[in-house]
């Protein structure tokens, strides 16, 4: 069957003259942001680590792409929004990915194909997932010029909807569907991605949970002995094993409780909830907010009491009372509940820019493995987005930009390649809106040296 993609085709005419149309011009990208990609790859070096922690078995001499090479094409199109093996078929000529590969424009041979990249997906061991996983955590640490003092990290739990019988899937009554529970840690404050891990649909036990964090934190002493660490998480991570661990660890937690009778009936909430919603009918007011505080211990905890504090808000529904428990000391009631434990909020935006903007629920192998391959692909294409947005200028509005904002106005950006015998020259659009930015993240991204 013939190809009819370059065929002319027509617009409605302007000013009585003819508006026709063909895919014909030649060596143009639509992406011509992708070389600020590959310039923020070349910096964080994340292909060839992530390569390092794979076995090539392939006979050198014969191969065509190298590995970090496979897995840098796919890292960048993920980014520029191409989610699916498949667009690599499509991309492969494309001027644009191929000087972010470092080939010419017009080499004689293409970026990996589809079928290439599908195969190094299913390839990694169960053993090397756990080296790549780890290679995320190292880049994370190798991201700051220096150990931080302290680093608050984010864990949670996300939906990831299944269509098949992929391994790990697992029906999940409160969401109803069957699904993936993959676990999500992130350094909140800054946006970093620290590890994803795919997981049954299940809610994890406390067993499972204090193993995640120890192999996590484990991990990252490596690179930051001193670093004061604490965990923030929801009810999920409540639990006394992991709470045991981070006692024992030098690690501090704050994570949500569910509220159960004993702890409503505990006679410092009662006094501070009967006070608060006195105080709110007195006044007349629409809702009053307090806080307190107590010492609780669960069956499950055995004697150890640990420190809980709780928000208090009364209002015309009644008294809504929650409950977080931690390991700090010195903080008010007030200060851990809403600006520590509120501001783990923001750790569900940071997955919605991995599952709604980078699509890191593209998980629809059969094998858990390759599942989880993509999702360490997916983090990467993340940290690519994130290196180009942390280099936009302080005061531009899209230094604080959603990703698929930065898409559209950085990386989704048409260009003319031009190749001589002694140069490249890439022509963007001189009616660019984004000209200025685009050129200063460019140079800031620029390698130091000659």
């Amino acid at each position: 069957m013939a190809d009819d993609s370059h065929l002319p085709f027509a617009f409605p005419a302007i000013h009585r003259r003819k508006v026709t149309a063909a895919f014909d011009g030649g060596r143009r990208t639509s992406d011509g942001g992708v070389l600020l990609l590959a310039q923020a790859e070349r910096r964080i070096g994340i292909a060839a680590q992530l390569a390092d922690c794979i076995a090539d078995p392939r006979d050198p001499s014969r191969t065509v792409h190298s590995l970090d090479s496979i897995l840098r094409a796919r890292i960048l199109a993920i980014a520029c929004g191409y989610e699916d093996a498949d667009d690599l078929d499509a991309l492969r000529h494309d001027p644009g990915f191929k000087m972010a590969l470092g080939e010419l424009p017009d080499g004689p041979v293409g970026l990996a194909s589809q079928a290439t990249m599908s195969r190094w997906e299913n390839t990694p061991t169960t053993r090397e997932l756990f080296r790549l996983t780890g290679a995320l955590i190292d880049i994370y640490c190798a991201s700051y010029p220096a150990p931080p003092s302290m680093v608050t990290l984010d864990i949670d739990d996300t939906v990831d909807v299944v269509h098949g019988t992929q391994q790990l899937s697992f029906w999940n009554g409160h969401h109803g569907e069957r699904c993936f529970l993959p676990i999500h840690v992130y350094d909140t404050a800054t946006g970093r991605p620290v590890a994803m891990l795919l997981r049954t649909g299940k809610t994890p036990s406390g067993a499972e949970i204090a193993g995640h964090i120890r192999r996590l934190v484990r991990r990252i002493r490596r690179h930051w002995p001193d670093t004061h660490i604490i965990l923030r998480g929801d009810c999920h991570y409540g639990r006394p094993e992991p709470m045991r661990w981070c006692e024992n660890n030098r690690v501090d937690y704050v994570f949500g409780l569910p509220g159960n009778a004993a702890l409503h009936a505990d006679p410092v909430i009662v006094t501070v909830a009967d006070g608060c919603a006195t105080d709110r009918a007195i006044r007349g007011d629409s809702q009053l907010r307090r806080y307190a505080e107590t010492h609780y211990a669960a069956k499950s905890w055995g004697k150890t009491m640990r420190r809980v504090a709780a928000r208090i808000e009364a209002s015309a529904l009644g008294l809504d009372i929650r409950f977080v428990v931690t390991s700090l000391s010195s903080a008010s009631a007030e200060h851990i509940y809403d600006t520590l434990y509120c501001a783990r909020g923001q750790a569900e935006n940071l997955i919605k820019l991995q599952k709604t903007q980078l699509k890191s629920d593209r998980t629809s192998c059969r094998s858990a493995n390759a599942n989880q391959m993509r999702l360490i692909l997916h983090t990467a294409a993340y940290w690519l987005i994130w290196a180009v947005r942390e280099a936009v200028p302080a005061k531009n509005p899209l230094r604080t930009a959603e990703f698929a904002t930065i898409r559209v106005r950085l990386l989704k950006v048409a260009a003319r390649v031009i190749e001589t015998a002694r140069r490249l020259r890439i022509a963007f659009g001189s009616a660019c809106p984004d000209v200025q930015v685009f050129r200063s993240i460019s140079l800031s991204l620029r390698p130091v040296g000659p």
